[in-house]
C-alpha cells in the first residue's frame, strides 16, 4: 500500500497532482518539494497578462495557500533536490534531511537556455521563467525605453507585444529566417511578421548575437553582422532545456526527456514523471515525443495521480498550445512537423484564419488565428487521422465539424 507520495518539483503540474490525489481520496501523505519560494503557479500568464500588469500574482497560483493546509500535505519550498537514491527510496537535498518516499513523481519541468555570449551576465539582461524573473522585467518597462528581445519564439514575441503596448521601443533579434520557425509554417510566420512590423517592432531575422555590451548594465547588443543595437534592457527567449540530469544520474531511462509509458511510469515502477521533462509515447503520431505544453503537463499529472491511486489510466491526447500577441490568439492543435501540404482556411487579411497541415492526405495539425471553432473542431479530425479533400477544407463557410461528419 502506498502511504507516502513525494512530488519532486512544485510547478503547475505538481499542483495538479496534489489536487487529483485529493479528488481520488488518496489517504496517505503527500510531500511537495520545490526550489522556488512559491506554491505551484501557472507559467503561461508570465509573458502575457502578468508581464502587462493585468493579472495580480495571487491569480497565478493553481490553488490558494489554504488548499494545502491539510495534515496529510507537507510543503518544502526553497529546497533543491540533488539526487534520487532509488535503492533507499529517498531524495537527497541541499541543506536538509533526506526525504523518503513510497512512490515518487518527478515534475522538475525545464529551465531556460542561457545566452552563450560575452556580456550575458550584465544587469538588465532578463529571462522569462519565474515570477521573480517577470517582476524584474516589469520594474524596467518604462515608456520610451529601448528593449531588445533575443529570440522570436512564443515567449519573445509575447514580450515584444506587451512592451510595445506599454510604449517601449522594441527590436527582436532572431537567428532563424522567420519568426516561430520551430513550431509554425511560413504562412503563419509571414502573418505575424507583418503584424509586429505594423506595431513598429523592428525585426532582425537571420541575425546572430555576438555580444552584449556595457560596463555593469547592458547598453547595446552587437550582432554578428556588425550592427550595434542600443538597449536599456534585454530579454532572452532562446528556448528551454528539460531538467533530466537527476533522473539520468539515478539510472532512469532518459532520451530527450525522462522516458515514461502512457501511464506516466518511468523505468522504475515506483517512480512516475510528468511535464516538460518527460518523453512519452503518442499513439496519434506513432512515436515518442517531448512536449513543452501546459496541457500536456496537466493531463500527465492527472494520469500519474490516478494510477498512483490504483485507477488504471492511459494518456493519449492531441497536443495543443497557444500564444497571445496583441489582439491575436494563436491556437495550435497537433504537431505539424513533417507535413507535405497546407490548406489556408479563411482570409489572413481579415485577421481570422487557420492553416491546416496534412501528411499523405491526413490532417495532422491546425494553426488557428482568432479562429477558435476551427481549433476546437480540429482535434477530433487529428485524433482520427481524417482524410478530407483540400477543396472542402479550404471552404471556411462549412464547419470542420460538418466535414468530419461527411468524411
Amino acid at each position: 500500500m502506498t502511504e507516502r507520495i513525494v512530488i519532486a518539483g512544485a510547478g503547475h503540474a505538481a499542483g495538479q497532482i496534489v489536487a487529483t490525489l485529493r479528488q481520488q481520496k488518496f489517504a496517505g501523505q503527500i510531500v511537495l518539494v520545490g526550489d522556488e519560494p512559491y506554491l505551484p503557479y501557472q507559467r503561461p500568464p508570465l509573458s502575457k497578462k502578468f508581464l502587462a500588469g493585468d493579472m495580480p500574482a495571487e491569480r497565478l497560483y493553481v490553488k490558494p495557500a489554504s488548499f494545502y493546509e491539510d495534515p496529510q500535505i507537507e510543503i518544502q519550498l526553497n529546497t533543491t533536490i540533488t539526487a534520487i537514491d532509488r535503492n533507499a527510496k529517498k531524495l537527497e537535498v541541499e541543506d536538509g534531511d533526506d526525504i523518503s518516499y513510497d512512490k515518487l513523481v518527478i515534475s522538475l519541468g525545464s529551465r531556460v537556455r542561457s545566452l552563450p555570449v560575452e556580456g550575458a551576465d550584465l544587469k538588465s539582461v532578463h529571462y522569462v521563467r519565474s515570477i521573480a524573473d517577470v517582476e524584474g522585467i516589469r520594474a524596467e518597462l518604462d515608456v520610451g525605453k529601448r528593449l531588445v528581445v533575443i529570440g522570436a519564439g512564443y515567449i519573445g514575441l509575447e514580450v515584444a507585444a506587451v512592451a510595445r503596448k506599454l510604449g517601449l521601443d522594441v527590436t527582436v533579434v532572431e537567428m532563424a529566417d522567420r519568426v516561430m520557425s520551430r513550431v509554425v509554417s511560413p504562412e503563419i510566420s509571414d502573418f505575424y511578421q507583418i503584424e509586429h512590423a505594423n506595431q513598429a517592432v523592428k525585426l532582425r531575422l537571420s541575425t546572430n548575437v555576438a555580444a552584449l555590451r556595457g560596463k555593469k548594465r547592458v547598453k547595446r547588443v552587437d550582432t554578428a553582422d556588425g550592427e550595434e543595437i542600443p538597449a536599456d534592457l534585454v530579454v532572452v527567449g532562446v528556448g528551454i532545456l528539460p531538467n533530466t540530469e537527476i533522473a539520468e544520474e539515478a539510472g532512469l531511462d532518459v532520451d530527450n526527456g525522462i522516458v515514461v509509458d502512457d501511464r506516466c511510469q518511468t523505468s522504475d515502477p515506483d517512480i512516475y514523471a510528468v511535464g516538460d521533462c518527460t518523453a512519452h509515447p503518442n499513439a496519434i503520431y506513432g512515436r515518442r515525443i517531448r512536449l513543452e505544453s501546459v496541457h500536456n503537463a496537466l493531463e500527465q499529472a492527472k494520469t500519474a495521480a490516478s494510477n498512483l491511486c490504483g485507477k488504471e489510466t492511459h494518456y493519449s491526447d492531441v497536443p495543443w498550445f497557444w500564444s497571445d500577441q496583441y489582439d491575436l490568439k494563436l491556437q495550435i492543435a497537433g504537431l505539424s512537423e513533417g507535413y507535405d501540404d497546407v490548406v489556408i482556411r479563411g482570409n489572413p487579411a481579415e485577421r481570422s484564419f487557420a492553416c491546416i497541415y496534412l501528411r499523405e492526405g491526413r490532417i495532422i495539425a491546425v494553426d488557428a488565428v482568432n479562429a477558435p471553432k476551427d481549433f476546437l473542431q480540429s482535434k477530433a479530425l487529428i485524433a482520427a487521422r481524417t482524410v478530407i479533400s483540400t477543396d472542402k477544407l479550404a471552404d471556411a463557410e462549412t464547419s470542420l465539424k460538418e466535414l468530419a461528419t461527411d468524411a
